[in-house]
């Protein structure tokens, strides 16, 4: 087969069969219809994905679970005259046609309905007839129908297309206003005699408007009905305005969250300055003014670690290798993050009880090799005999200590699964010497521990990688949070965290369809199920401006252009608010929180971003307020500030973990 056919069986494998969906004619359907023949051209690479697309005329190819959903709820069979409403590209109407014998699509949009067409020529669907009209009022000339399946939400069920199901016909419909507090439901309309039909409701989903005459008007109010004012004038009634972060009074808003044992401060990229300096100014006054003692922030360890020893005050190691040198370099290594380790040192620096000084902890797992070099050169330094152990275990990484993620190829042909249980022996072995370490360096064994505990992380995180799937991401954020966890417990009881991270992290995953649709667990979910309401996780977003990024893994960093945010995202809705800064905390307005607890597109930008593919790679569908507790807005941003030799200062010891 090739790459798209393979992508294609491991689609309907994950994300159809494995999610409940039974019906064999329905798999055999979507096994037979190519997804990247309707999807516009530079889509074609996550055509299997399971998410929806655009597709022109502000609609969306439908996520393939959602397609496998309504056509099962159909009960499409072999000899069925099927009618669809909101053809979109056509691929719905493909797999449909794949089981029926005749399929009978409408489509408003006359540009859909002939790109549609030349797309299910290509697939050789030739029973498949798209026509342009209103599709409230069905195609009467191809009535009746054994199934009608309309792909968009509408008000009610209308009775146009009820009047065309043949008896013992199924009608499936979105109903209801997805900006409403109840949202849209799945209904299944069953017509069981001249003028009866049963109706069945399936689950909550979301669908573009369905508009016609039967349905929503063309130019809807949106987010708005009689009496209730749109989402934006909601959240410009809830927000409490901010000022600069520079100012003062910025961090004033957050002492809300000051009695927290976790506070996570998310980011909607990991390049906007803004992102960086409303987190240190908030940090900044939890340390001062509430007693927190960590920050941890999405890092490899041992890089964090270098940094950590320099705001303590603790000595360099004699090989200190400058900190976050690797890709992507700017994510920590620029003028807003170092502003802030600056002072960071200076405010441990007046506090002569070391064990109230502040730490800088990293909480990621990517720096293999790091991590197996500082566990090696503390166990030289303790136990040598112990040493010479490790280095034999950890053999059988070494070709991957600079490009680990190859590791991952090897274990599938050439029975590296050993290494598993060498790592695992090693972390056993370095725990069970705790207490003899601990007396001779507290500080350094949890450096060394944590270390062991990353390298067998990642090497199970870099095997993951290559089965594809939710298990990479999720052990990358069970071992983020078991960390936090360690951090805690090596505080005390009295420990307080605050954790910097990108919203993709700190927010509840259970709210995306990252959790809903991909099965995938995130820090901020963990937190919660561990502290409940004694952790905040508050969320960062913007509507443009430019950002630090790469445009490939490893490449180099461009200042980019942030596009204006999506219509009908929340982050359109927080611009249409009209606020240039504001706070908006989920529990100050019931109604408006009961609104943003429904799903919605919202942006995500890494350290890669791709405007030219923006819908695809940067949005997920989320509900804010079951995400988050909080959400700070930028209206518009800009790109952090690189460290470069002009930013050098005379003097700086060499010991300084940023230095260049």
């Amino acid at each position: 087969m090739n790459d798209m056919s393979d992508a294609r069986s491991r689609m309907v494998d994950a994300h159809v069969a494995a999610r409940g969906i039974s019906d064999a004619r329905v798999i055999d359907a979507m096994r037979a219809t190519p997804r990247e023949l309707f999807v516009d051209p530079g889509f074609e690479e996550f055509a299997y994905e399971d998410a929806p697309l655009p597709i022109g005329e502000g609609q969306t190819i439908s996520q393939p679970y959602i397609v496998a959903v309504m056509v099962e709820a159909a009960a499409i069979r072999p000899g069925d005259r099927v009618l669809e409403v909101g053809a979109g590209s056509g691929y719905a109407a493909a797999v449909m046609g794949a089981i029926a014998e005749e399929v009978h699509a409408i489509e408003r949009h006359p540009a859909l309905a002939r790109a549609a067409r030349q797309r299910l020529e290509a697939a050789g669907r030739d029973n498949v007839t798209i026509h342009v009209g209103d599709g409230t009022l069905g195609w009467p000339e191809g009535a009746p129908y054994d199934a009608i399946v309309v792909s968009a939400g509408g008000p009610s069920v209308p009775n146009a297309l009820k009047g065309q199901l043949a008896e013992g016909g199924r009608l499936v419909i979105p109903v209801g206003d997805v900006a409403g507090p109840e949202g849209q439901t799945l209904l299944r309309v069953v017509r069981t005699g001249a003028d009866a039909f049963e109706e069945e409701r399936l689950g909550a989903v979301r669908f573009v408007p369905l508009i016609g005459e039967e349905g929503w008007a063309a130019t809807p109010a949106l987010g708005g009905t009689r009496g209730r004012p749109s989402l934006p004038d909601a959240i410009a009634a809830a927000a409490e305005p901010l000022p600069d972060p520079e100012d003062p009074d910025f961090a004033a808003a957050f002492d809300r969250f000051g009695d927290r044992r976790v506070v996570l401060l998310g980011e909607a990229t990991h390049g906007t300055s803004e992102f960086y300096r409303a987190r240190a100014a908030i940090t900044r006054r939890l340390i001062e003014r509430h007693g927190f003692d960590l920050v941890a922030v999405e890092a490899d360890w041992p890089d964090a670690a270098a940094v950590d020893r320099y705001v303590r005050h603790h000595a360099p190691r004699e090989t200190e290798e400058r900190a976050f040198r690797r890709f992507p370099r700017w994510m920590w290594r620029n003028l807003e993050t170092d502003a802030f380790v600056r002072w960071l040192r200076a405010h441990n620096e007046g506090l002569a009880d070391e064990t109230r000084r502040a730490g800088f902890h990293g909480l990621d797992i990517y720096n293999l090799r790091a991590s197996i070099a500082a566990v090696l050169s503390y166990l030289d330094e303790v136990d040598p005999e112990a040493a010479r152990t490790a280095r034999e275990r950890y053999g059988c990484l070494t070709p991957w200590q600079r490009d680990p993620a190859t590791y991952g190829r090897a274990v599938l042909s050439r029975g590296y699964r050993a290494c598993e249980e060498a790592v695992v022996a090693q972390l056993q072995d370095l725990l069970k010497r705790r207490i003899d370490y601990a007396e001779k360096d507290g500080d350094r064994f949890l450096d060394a521990a944590q270390n062991a505990r990353l390298i067998r992380s990642a090497e199970r995180y870099y095997r993951a990688m290559y089965y594809g799937g939710p298990e990479s991401w999720n052990l990358r954020d069970r071992h983020m949070f078991e960390t936090l966890e360690h951090l805690l417990e090596a505080r005390g009881p009295d420990a307080k965290a605050v954790v910097w991270a990108h919203n993709s992290h700190i927010g509840d995953a259970r709210a995306t369809e990252m959790g809903v649709l991909r099965d995938q667990l995130d820090l901020g979910q963990l937190c919660r199920e561990r502290w409940g309401a004694e952790a905040a996780l508050i969320g960062f977003g913007a509507h443009g401006g430019t950002v630090a990024a790469a445009s490939d893994w490893d490449g180099e960093m461009e200042i980019k252009r942030v596009r204006p945010s999506l219509e009908g995202s929340f982050e359109r809705a927080c611009h249409d608010a009209g606020e240039a800064r504001f706070l908006l905390d989920m529990a100050r307005d019931p109604e408006l929180r009961e609104r943003l607890s429904e799903a919605m597109p919202e942006r995500f930008i890494g350290v890669i971003y791709r405007p030219e593919t923006e819908r695809a790679s940067h949005y997920v569908e989320a509900a804010p307020a079951r995400q988050f507790d909080a959400w700070v807005w930028f209206d518009e941003t800009r790109a952090v500030t690189p460290l470069g030799p002009e930013h050098a200062r005379e003097g700086e010891a060499d010991t300084y973990p940023f230095g260049l």
